[in-house]
């Protein structure tokens, strides 16, 4: 993964998921993060991480293909 991804997952995507209501998943994710044990709690956040990136990655190519079958 390249630095800006790291540098854009850090100070872009993780205060936004942060800061969104969590609502129905909030409780399920704070009781899994705290049940798990330091090197696994690591390795989920690492997993959140890219999950996150390849999904933000997804829709700049979902909203860019949909732009471009609307100028045809």
């Amino acid at each position: 993964m390249s630095d800006f991804m790291k540098w854009l997952y850090a100070q872009y995507i993780k205060p936004r998921i942060d800061a969104a209501p969590g609502e129905e998943y909030e409780s399920d994710l704070d009781l899994l993060r705290n049940s798990l044990e330091r090197p696994y709690r690591q390795s989920y956040e690492k997993a959140a991480e890219f999950i996150a990136l390849h999904a933000f990655q997804l829709g700049i190519r979902t909203g860019k293909g949909l732009a471009d079958s609307f100028h045809n």
